[in-house]
């Protein structure tokens, strides 16, 4: 087994179970058996153990826990909800400590920064924003966690390093000790909720990313749901510096964006516009305001100028599969926003966009399309896709024009043909299916990865700008 050379301290000699053998798993079983640990690994799946080195496989469901010194588990796996993994259970039982690779990376790099982000949505926005400042200021930067690689295939950094780590609700949960120097909190709403035992449980795990690590701990937190207010208005005092931001509303002592779509900083009570971001094509719409503002007050409180933020606000590439321009044809803008697997996710894309031509559907989420019936005024066509589609139908109703198409190839077929015929001024045809994309693909990325193939056989047919 090969790795980056990070090394996990006192391990070596003593004996971790890895359950869950995907990415994250297999590159925590490299490292702690890098490090000097025995190694007992298991996966579920067939196809996972056979990807996986013979030397560490072990059934773990038939595992002498007296032997074993502690459990480091995938997000991927119930910890207590819907029901704990039997594994899970079988170590809690002997009480042995459960773990993440998230926990691993910090005992590994004491002396590194880190930056943590969690929410809903605009994590992987947010991660890869700051990360692209931090970057072109510079700065020695690691990105991975819940987005891109694990965390325990990056790079050592050392004092200078900073990680910048997308975290999910899941990671959280085996991450009982605070690792974030700055953590963000940007917004919740309901997902997941049967992996938490509820919306309670879900909240209160995105809230354990403000956990105080030390008396510089900075908390950065969105106040533009209810659920965020709520936690800022309990953390307070809790041994962590907290920051409001907002991109809805005007808040003494915080950043935020004003009605005209400039990013103020009211921080020492005198609010001072620093940046128009109407200018950062890459970042369109007030939810990526907010992830501005989060990335803007990260790199200030990390040394960083306003000069050398901006520049990496105009230099940021975006995000594929979050609002990612495809192509232009006709006039006509194609548009990648597969990340948007819940309805919330989908109402920041709409809300971007007017005559909207929308591709929709999938494995839908609890609540369905609840909470979008402002923006059918916008949309002059929906393409229905995938398992929820007759569902979406009858939720819908006669809202706005349908056509049930079944897959995303005859959709964007159909999507396509109906926008150029029309050539409504503004035009998009949108793929934000507002559902998660297993039913026909394996990924939100193999999706959108799709939409794009489709999109750049149309250009090329047609001539246009991809």
């Amino acid at each position: 087994m090969t790795g980056s050379g990070l090394h996990i301290p006192n391990v070596q000699g003593r004996t971790i179970a890895v359950l869950g053998l995907g990415r994250t798993g297999l590159a925590t079983a490299e490292r702690l058996q890098a490090s000097g640990a025995r190694v007992l690994a298991w996966d579920d799946s067939e196809k996972a153990r056979a990807a996986a080195p013979a030397e560490i496989l072990h059934d773990l469901y038939q595992a002498d826990w007296s032997r074993i010194d502690a459990l480091v588990m995938s997000p991927g796996i119930p910890l207590t909800h819907p029901a704990p993994h039997p594994v899970a259970a079988a170590a809690k039982a002997a009480a042995k400590p459960i773990g993440s690779d998230i926990a691993l990376l910090a005992v590994a790099q004491p002396n590194a920064r880190f930056v943590g982000i969690t929410g809903t949505n605009g994590k992987s926005t947010t991660t890869t924003l700051i990360a692209h400042i931090l970057k072109s200021a510079g700065k020695a930067v690691e990105v991975g966690g819940n987005l891109g690689q694990a965390a325990l295939s990056l790079q050592p950094l050392g004092p200078d390093g900073i990680y910048v780590l997308e975290l999910s609700s899941y990671q959280l949960d085996l991450t009982p000790s605070p690792i974030a120097d700055i953590a963000i909190l940007l917004n919740i709403s309901p997902d997941h909720l049967d992996r938490h035992g509820g919306m309670e449980g879900y909240v209160a795990s995105k809230a354990s990313i403000l956990r105080p690590k030390g008396r510089f701990s900075i908390g950065i937190v969105g106040m533009d749901d209810a659920h965020c207010r709520g936690i800022f208005e309990a953390a307070q005092d809790k041994g962590r510096r907290l920051v409001p931001i907002s991109a809805e509303r005007k808040l003494e002592r915080s950043i935020y964006v004003n009605a005209k779509g400039i990013l103020v900083d009211s921080l020492q009570g005198v609010p001072q516009g620093v940046a128009d971001l109407n200018t950062i094509p890459t970042l369109p719409g007030r939810h990526n305001w907010q992830n501005a503002a989060a990335a803007y007050i990260t790199a200030r409180a990390l040394g960083l100028s306003l000069d050398q933020i901006l520049a990496g606000f105009a230099s940021y590439p975006g995000l594929a599969h979050r609002q990612q321009l495809v192509a232009t044809i006709g006039g006509i803008r194609y548009v990648n926003d597969s990340k948007a697997t819940n309805a919330d996710a989908a109402a920041k894309a709409l809300d971007c966009y007017d005559n909207i031509y929308w591709i929709i559907g999938g494995r839908a989420k609890e609540g369905g399309l609840a909470g979008l019936e402002g923006f059918y005024p916008k949309i002059r066509h929906g393409f229905l896709i995938g398992e929820a589609a007759s569902a979406f139908e009858k939720q819908i109703g006669r809202a706005f024009p349908l056509t049930q198409c079944g897959t995303l190839d005859k959709a964007v077929a159909a999507a396509h043909a109906q926008a150029q015929r029309e050539k409504r001024p503004g035009a998009v045809v949108l793929l934000a299916p507002a559902c998660a994309s297993w039913d026909q693909f394996t990924s939100f990325e193999v999706r959108g990865d799709r939409f794009r193939e489709l999109v750049a056989a149309l250009a090329a047919k047609a001539g246009g700008a991809a």
